[in-house]
């Protein structure tokens, strides 16, 4: 759930306890979480900036007391610098970074373009081709599926199409990076569903693009935050449909979460992480637990069953999720998974450091380990 820039600002929220009901707003036709209690927590070093969220305690009301209804347009989750979500299921998304349009980047020399999946939903794609040194030579694939909370940013954002681009460049890449649709309007998983459409597109090589310069025998796939959660569920279902079979999976900084906090997670981290969810997939029977934000929950997936021959797990040694992330790490390497892992913590970074300061030491860093995990050398 990368937010543009990995912002990281102390503040003080209100926090409000896992949703056990939800109703319909009829006018927007969009689920929404029912709040039933408040807690409040101490400020929290998060990487998604400052957060307001407001919740209604209903444990100790009256009601025998006539009360005024709550106005729809209610804010009840917040972060002032990328998004506010209103009580009626609306959001509004600030200080959005300008769409790219796809096309030759002078910088890296790679092209682009974009490909429409799906007319009705509007899901599409946007390849990325960099300079060819050889044209016989046949080129790596890599899925890309871009982070945002599942609520914010693009495929064509400034944010993902500058790291896709210089991703493309550095290792050689044939990249697809996938536009799926946000949440709240279009809640999970209509994301996994879109990503899941992509993966399958790209791994037939219907495009042109892939079927002349494309070598899906070695696909890759890889996110960043939302987008490495997305990624982790793509496995999951490769896993139980039988393919495609992936050579890799990178996962940077993925978002993870639960209902309780894990060692070493910051008081008020899961708290925050389950408001979101329930926004993002007001459905969820298990809310903050559903095996998809939570893997290590009771039903979660089988590690071992992991359709890739290789996982590299990324985290930020200052970010909020470093716990889950290692959680995640461990989990897998201690199955029965034969495919080999590796991890890489970002010393003195917080949550997706290299998409605000791509040309900080670490950034460069956390790049060439991807370029060499991609080429077999890390």
């Amino acid at each position: 759930m990368s937010i543009n820039g990995g912002a990281t600002v102390s503040a003080g929220w209100v926090a409000a306890q896992p949703r056990r009901r939800r109703t319909v707003d009829h006018r927007s036709g969009l689920l929404r979480p029912s709040h039933v209690s408040t807690t409040v927590s101490p400020s929290l070093k998060c990487f998604f900036g400052t957060w307001r969220m407001v919740a209604r305690s209903t444990s100790q009301k009256d009601s025998s007391v006539a009360t005024e209804p709550e106005p729809d347009d209610e804010v009840v989750l917040e972060s002032p610098e990328h998004f506010r979500i209103y009580k009626s299921g609306k959001i509004d998304r600030l200080n959005r970074p300008p769409v790219l349009p796809a096309g030759l980047d002078e910088a890296t020399g790679v092209t682009s373009k974009d490909v429409v999946l799906d007319a009705e939903t509007g899901v599409s794609v946007r390849l990325f081709l960099p300079r060819l040194q050889e044209p016989s030579k046949k080129l790596p694939v890599v899925v890309f599926f871009h982070g945002g909370a599942f609520f914010i940013e693009s495929a064509g954002s400034a944010t993902y199409h500058s790291y896709v681009n210089s991703l493309a460049a550095a290792a050689g890449a044939l990249v697809v990076s996938v536009d799926y649709r946000l949440a709240p309007e279009h809640p999970l998983p209509a994301a996994y569903d879109d990503s899941w459409a992509g993966l399958r597109w790209a791994a037939s090589a219907q495009d042109g693009w892939i079927a002349e310069h494309g070598d899906t025998a070695h696909l890759f796939i890889a996110g960043d935050s939302a987008g490495a959660n997305i990624a982790h569920e793509m496995l999951v279902r490769a896993a139980a449909s039988g393919g495609p079979r992936m050579e890799g999976a990178i996962l940077l900084h993925p978002w993870f979460g639960g209902s309780k906090e894990i060692e070493g997670e910051p008081e008020g981290g899961a708290a925050i992480t389950a408001a979101m969810w329930s926004y993002a997939c007001p459905e969820a029977a298990a809310g903050a637990d559903d095996p998809r934000l939570n893997p290590l929950a009771p039903g979660g997936p089988a590690m071992e069953k992991l359709p890739c021959e290789r996982m590299l797990v990324c985290a930020g040694q200052k970010d909020v999720l470093a716990p889950r992330n290692r959680a995640y790490y461990d989990a897998v390497a201690a199955s029965a998974w034969r495919g080999s892992l590796e991890w890489l913590e970002s010393e003195g970074e917080g949550h997706v450091f290299f998409l605000g300061k791509p040309e900080c030491e670490n950034a460069k860093q956390l790049m060439d380990r991807v370029v060499a995990f991609m080429a077999g050398e890390a």
